[in-house]
């Protein structure tokens, strides 16, 4: 019994390692994509010297070069919704022979030209990219400026020495705490004094002159709803957070044709994932919420441009018409022999008529 609660438990601390070894490697893998968008970021903010507006272009950029896996992920819904009507007639006809109906499956997906994992990748794709600018957007001393990660942890060491401030370095949004305090004119001489030699003067400049353009529309990307409080300009930030994904999942959902077969709570859970992502934006720098926000809005006019003309309908219909095309082309190929066959009687008939005509 000791022996196998001994190895119980080690099996147990090898899951949660692998678990955690897990979580570390892909963070890993969002920070390294991070690393490399934030080069088009902090390009993007060069030109315009706004972190704001950078997040815009830079997102946009983004968006357009992933249209296309875009339209292909449409397009592979629309043939999948076809086959799934198909595949609903073979289990009803197959349904007690497995094996059968596995074949007819695989079989009806051959000749379709479809393939029941073809939006998978094309799904996936834009998942990674976007959290890459996730990344990107979150940790801009490491991954807009690209300043090394030791002199990052000495600029966290050197900020929670000043009085009232704790910031947590282990916190995904802690460099934007940072970069709150190189904005601060009452910080900042100190902050440059207690560096003293640990960064580079052109690297404290970088940081500060980044620090200076988190300001878009009135809004200071680089507080946070929750420190402001409820009638502060910044909680405009987590409401629009809410409002953009409410509204996207709802006009996604009717142009699917699934909102009227959604039951009770069904429709209530339709605002989890948004109420969740509205709670986040209430308690981290503006800029993250910013992000959300603008890439909701991307996202939502990207649906209405795909569902105008790349709808399952359409997509359906000219697909079957390229089909009918094609079908039309090679009938045209075959070449036409009319040669009758004359049955004996109508022969004889014939023959009769050339006799009496002689």
């Amino acid at each position: 019994m000791i022996r196998y609660l001994k190895n119980h438990t080690r099996y147990n601390r090898n899951i949660s390692f692998t678990k955690e070894r897990s979580f570390t490697v892909m963070m890993a893998i969002f920070n390294f994509l991070g690393s490399i968008f934030g080069y088009l970021l902090y390009a993007a903010y060069f030109l315009v010297q706004n972190f704001g507006v950078a997040i815009i272009i830079f997102t946009l950029i983004f968006k357009i070069i992933l249209f296309p896996s875009s339209v292909k992920q449409q397009k592979s819904m629309a043939a999948n919704s076809k086959m799934q009507k198909k595949q609903q007639e073979l289990k009803e006809k197959y349904g007690n022979d497995k094996q059968k109906y596995n074949e007819e499956v695989q079989k009806l997906y051959n000749k379709e030209g479809a393939s029941p994992f073809g939006g998978c990748l094309t799904s996936l794709l834009p998942m990674f990219v976007m959290l890459g600018i996730y990344y990107a957007v979150v940790r801009p001393i490491s991954n807009v400026l690209h300043i090394g990660a030791e002199k990052v942890t000495e600029i966290m060491e050197v900020a929670n020495k000043f009085p009232g401030v704790s910031i947590n370095s282990s916190s995904i949004y802690s460099q934007i705490d940072v970069l709150r305090l190189f904005n601060n004119p009452n910080t900042l001489p100190l902050m440059q004094e207690k560096l003293g030699s640990a960064i580079t003067q052109a690297e404290f400049s970088q940081i500060q002159n980044l620090s200076g353009g988190f300001k878009f529309l009135g809004f200071d990307l680089l507080s946070t709803p929750r420190v402001e409080g409820f009638l502060s300009i910044a909680m405009l930030v987590p409401v629009l957070c809410l409002l953009t994904s409410v509204g996207t999942q709802i006009y996604m959902m009717k142009k699917q044709g699934s909102m009227s077969g959604q039951q009770g709570c069904m429709k209530y859970m339709l605002l989890a994932l948004p109420l969740l992502t509205a709670y986040i934006a209430y308690t981290v720098p503006c800029a993250v919420g910013f992000y959300w926000i603008f890439s909701n809005l991307i996202g939502f006019v990207q649906s209405v441009i795909m569902y105008k003309f790349w709808s399952p309908a359409m997509v359906t219909a000219r697909k079957e018409g390229a089909h009918i095309a094609l079908l039309e082309q090679q009938e045209a190929k075959v070449e036409y022999d009319y040669n009758p066959i004359s049955s004996p009687v109508v022969e004889n008939q014939n023959q009769k008529k050339k006799n009496k005509k002689k």
